[in-house]
């Protein structure tokens, strides 16, 4: 079992920037990645980017590219995305989740940080 605790929501104004952090905890596991997907009111939860943990991949979906970064530190088994640029409609619930490899492949979801970007 692995548990996902994330930080760093909040309310900014439009182009401020927020970092939020997603540490992940449990009994031995190795991470294979880990991804944030943010989910605004009446819309689906989707993947805006990823990384990969050994190794070097992130991914990033169009709408972020050039505003937000993802990075990791393995020491502490946690994924950060710094956001930049923020506009009314990066506004959600921000969900981090991993995929991990061992002992077996598996999903695990945080509970979400809440994001506000408005004037």
């Amino acid at each position: 079992q692995v548990q996902l605790v994330e930080s760093g929501g909040g309310w900014v104004q439009p182009g401020g920037s927020l970092r939020l952090s997603c540490a992940a905890s449990g009994a031995t596991f190795t991470i294979y990645a880990m991804g944030w997907y943010p989910q605004a009111p009446g819309k689906q939860r989707e993947l805006v980017a990823t990384i990969i943990w050994n190794g070097v991949g992130t991914y990033y979906t169009d709408s972020v590219k050039g505003r937000f970064t993802i990075s990791r530190d393995n020491a502490k088994n946690t994924v950060y995305l710094q956001m930049n640029s923020l506009t009314p409609e990066d506004t959600a619930v921000y969900y981090c989740e991993t995929t991990i490899s061992r002992p077996r492949f598996e999903d695990y979801w945080g509970q979400g940080t809440q994001v506000t970007v408005s004037s």
